[in-house]
């Protein structure tokens, strides 16, 4: 049996409010645009997450919104405090628990990119994985049973994107 797993660091945010909590920061017309971008790649990837434990904050909010608007059968996700600026051992405790599978997490570098190098035996080649920039979405599989199984090195580069990479669908 295997596991997927897709590491989603949170669209461009919008730092145009200096007194805005940063809890509290939308995503810019950019990060707006980008989500749906990191959907249709997933869906046309044949990702399509089975559970989704994303931040509280307003901008991974906003991205998984704009990612469920391009996949088939998008769930609910379940919103974690505790990944918001997350260091990569807490990541890693959440998708532990994890219970089904593919399973997406949405959160913040430094601790999603961390944990992405972290966890992939054979880090992707792209030359932006090391800064994964907004939108980052790496895709991993596991050769294991459960989540409590995985650990760092364990994991098979399956993808890795950036917005930049991927083309708006044309009309």
């Amino acid at each position: 049996m295997s596991l997927t797993l897709v590491l989603i660091r949170h669209a461009k945010s919008d730092w145009d409010n200096p007194l805005l909590d940063d809890h509290d920061r939308p995503l810019n017309d950019r990060g707006r645009r980008a989500a749906p971008l990191i959907g249709a790649w997933l869906r046309d990837t044949g990702i399509n997450p089975e559970q989704v434990i994303c931040s509280t904050a307003q901008r991974t909010q906003e991205t998984w919104s704009g990612i469920a608007s391009q996949l088939p059968d998008p769930v609910t996700a379940s919103y974690s405090n505790a990944i918001y600026h997350a260091d990569p051992a807490t990541i890693l405790a959440k998708i532990q628990q994890a219970d089904t599978s593919p399973l997406a997490i949405i959160g913040h570098n430094p601790g999603i990119g961390s944990i992405a190098y972290a966890l992939s035996a054979t880090p992707p080649t792209h030359p932006k994985f090391g800064f994964y920039p907004t939108g980052a979405s790496l895709i991993l599989r596991f050769d294991v049973e459960n989540w409590a199984q995985i650990e760092p090195g364990m994991g098979e580069v399956i993808a890795f994107t950036v917005p930049r990479d991927l083309k708006p669908e044309s009309s």
